[in-house]
């Protein structure tokens, strides 16, 4: 069976090498200029450096955005900085303007040209024509069904790239101006406050309240989860699967990426799709990092009103991720402190290939060794008393129900 790209986002350099760790092929991040999430960590020139040595060490390739809408006033040093990151070895940029791809072929030719969601490609005729200005991939729009896929790239002779997870645009992606209006940030140059996932009041125009006020309005769509759709996709020759989420935590990065780093070898080993319940566990797996409900968003067609999220906005949002291992001993475990633990609580801890690690919280001592039933204050040290022996930096979050 083909193979195929896991391409992880990362906000930090803690985050990239998470990623990096826990099996992604491609990682994708923001610099500090010309970068939509403007509101995300970035990475200066010499966290770029340092992440791609990082990453070439691991087989891992880098691409970084420099995808936002650029205005006028936002021309200059573009050339500087993209023969920049041609000097530091990075692998790819994401580009939203046609600009930007005219002078990136000029001042940085050994860098591949990734064409953003932002553009909103959503037929094989704008793939082609994007590869005749010199691009060496599509990232298809997010509304792109599965139906869509298949043909385009069958018509198609550069690369496709999809989303697989993460975040949904209540918009096409990139043309949303309601943070512009609301807020003065400019969502197609960095800035969007996600106006959209506000909670608004109804009105028919005189005082007369439409709207629950208990449960007000919101545009949010639910995430994106396409585990459904990974077989189709390496079937049809999709050349990557994208994770959104340079805005996510080290947690969430690390608990999206294994999932489908596991979905993906179970499904190129076998050459099968997975079976209902290979699939139910894996949704299990990703639902220990969701952040809002999920659905499949445009793969099986338009979706409905059961996308969207009305007034539950935030709902589903765990804390079962409770800290860190930061060091080990004949008794046990000491972590950092995310959440809250207390005796009797289950824990898992999980890492880089592995997880599965059990245990159950019957004794743990605070940083003075004094003993403690319930810890609560995030990044303190707290000792686990247990026969579990996990690995330094392994990441450790409570089963359900305790």
């Amino acid at each position: 069976m083909e193979t195929i790209e896991l391409l992880a986002p990362c906000g930090d350099i803690e985050r990239a090498k998470v990623a990096v760790d826990y099996g992604a092929d491609a990682i994708y991040l923001g610099g500090t200029s010309f970068s939509l999430r403007s509101r995300a960590s970035n990475f200066s020139l010499d966290d770029i450096r340092s992440i791609v040595d990082y990453a070439h060490q691991h087989n891992v390739k880098v691409h970084v955005t420099v995808n936002m809408i650029p205005h006028q006033s936002d021309i200059d040093g573009y050339a500087t900085y993209l023969s920049q990151l041609q000097s530091l070895g990075v692998d790819a940029i994401i580009v939203a303007s046609l600009g930007v791809i005219q002078l990136a072929r000029k001042v940085a030719p050994k860098l591949q040209i990734h064409l953003s969601t932002q553009a909103s490609v959503l037929n094989h005729r704008s793939v082609d024509l994007m590869a005749q200005y010199g691009v060496d991939r599509v990232v298809l729009g997010r509304e792109c069904t599965l139906k869509d896929i298949r043909s385009i790239c069958t018509h198609s002779k550069i690369e496709i790239e999809t989303f697989i997870h993460g975040g949904m645009c209540v918009n096409y992606s990139g043309r949303c101006t309601l943070s512009n209006f609301m807020t003065g940030r400019d969502a197609n140059r960095g800035g969007c406050a996600q106006s959209c996932r506000w909670k608004y009041h109804l009105y028919d125009g005189s005082n007369h309240e439409l709207s629950d006020p208990n449960h007000l309005f919101s545009m949010s769509a639910k995430d994106l989860c396409g585990l459904d759709v990974i077989y189709d996709l390496i079937h049809c020759g999709v050349s990557s699967l994208k994770i959104e989420g340079r805005m996510k935590t080290a947690y969430y990065v690390a608990t999206v990426v294994q999932t489908y780093r596991n979905v993906i070898d179970e499904i190129t080993t076998s050459g099968k799709p997975l079976s209902r319940d290979r699939l139910m566990y894996y949704q299990q797996e990703l639902k220990k990092a969701e952040n809002r409900p999920s659905a499949s968003g445009f793969y099986h067609g338009l979706p409905d009103h059961s996308t969207l999220l009305y007034g539950v906005n935030g709902a589903g949002v765990t804390h079962d991720f409770v800290g860190v291992v930061k060091a080990l001993d004949d008794h046990g475990f000491t972590m950092e402190l995310r959440n809250v633990v207390e005796s009797g609580d289950t824990l898992e801890c999980f890492g880089p290939g592995h997880n599965g690690f059990f245990t159950m919280v019957e004794t743990m001592q605070d940083e003075n060794g004094m003993p403690v039933s319930r810890a609560f204050r995030p990044m303190s040290l707290i000792h686990i008393d247990s026969m579990v022996r996990p690995q330094i930096n392994d990441m450790v979050r409570k089963v359900d129900g305790s």
